[in-house]
């Protein structure tokens, strides 16, 4: 596979997704702290839940009151959502600190109005591959990079989306490899989906992504190794805070050492210049058998 032979380095995105907790000042913090940690994109969720949700799915209780926001999942929902003038803002603050912004988009009136913002790229989470309404305005009416995971997601459903894109958007189509749970045991991360998305897509696509679930940070370097150019992770502050992802998440140290084992990984995906490099040649005087 030619990617083994072309490593780019890392992309990083810290997935603040909605561990903000609903408030502009944990919001931007978070995304200072992404750039410290040499993340590439700070990334949020953004959805219209009275699109997204059925009235009954909007109306039932949060499945886990502790987490919940509000006395309803709706009402839930709605308290973590930033409306379009404070995605500009967390935009225009990425622009300040020096980080690329994006978000994920749920549902089409969502993806219309992040759209509008002309970020460098939105993502499609593995939940939304299927709502070809939405992926339709992002192919026809958006010019940057779609980004789309493959969590929860067959076969066939992964080759139509695909198909979707290739005739007039495959130099815009991005794929991950996902497993879609919080968090993922190592088992079920199947890292060589990587090289499946390759051997089927490697033509089709602009190029291929991992987005994890799991806890630590060894299967990332494993990912990129397999030719991930895209590393996605949840990021929060503390993952002891009120939230649903914040315990599949890294926190800032966890995010900093991911940043720097890729990029030492990076710097360490070569073949040697010369059969003996400078480096070697004092101890290869020294030690090298001459008998």
């Amino acid at each position: 596979m030619s990617f083994n032979y072309n490593y780019q380095k890392p992309k990083v995105i810290a997935e603040i997704g909605c561990n903000h907790m609903g408030h502009m000042k944990i919001a931007k913090e978070l995304i200072a702290l992404a750039k410290e940690c040499g993340a590439d994109v700070a990334k949020f969720q953004t959805r219209d839940n009275k699109l997204l949700l059925t009235e009954e799915q909007y109306n039932m209780p949060h499945p886990v009151q502790e987490n919940s926001y509000g006395s309803s999942y709706g009402e839930h929902r709605e308290y973590l959502e930033f409306n379009q003038k404070q995605h500009g803002e967390l935009k225009a603050y990425c622009d300040t600190v020096g980080i690329e912004y994006s978000t994920s988009v749920w549902e089409e009136n969502s993806a219309r109005m992040i759209a509008e913002l002309n970020p460098s790229f939105i993502k499609v989470p593995s939940a939304c591959n299927n709502n070809y309404k939405m992926l339709k305005i992002l192919r026809d009416e958006y010019q940057g990079e779609v980004q789309i995971s493959f969590g929860m997601t067959t076969k066939e459903e992964g080759e139509a989306v695909v198909k979707f894109f290739e005739q007039t958007a495959k130099d815009r189509l991005i794929i991950y490899a996902c497993t879609s749970g919080y968090p993922v045991p190592f088992e079920d991360v199947a890292l060589l989906e990587i090289t499946r998305l390759y051997d089927k897509y490697d033509e089709r696509v602009k190029e291929i992504g991992f987005s994890g679930h799991h806890l630590g940070i060894a299967i990332d370097v494993a990912a990129y190794t397999l030719g991930a150019k895209w590393i996605e992770r949840h990021f929060t502050k503390d993952r002891t805070w009120k939230g649903t992802d914040h315990a599949a998440s890294l926190e800032p140290e966890g995010l900093r050492k991911l940043v720097r084992n890729l990029n030492v990984s990076y710097q360490a995906l070569r073949y040697k210049e010369k059969d003996i490099l400078d480096i070697e040649k004092v101890q290869r005087d020294k030690l090298k058998n001459r008998k």
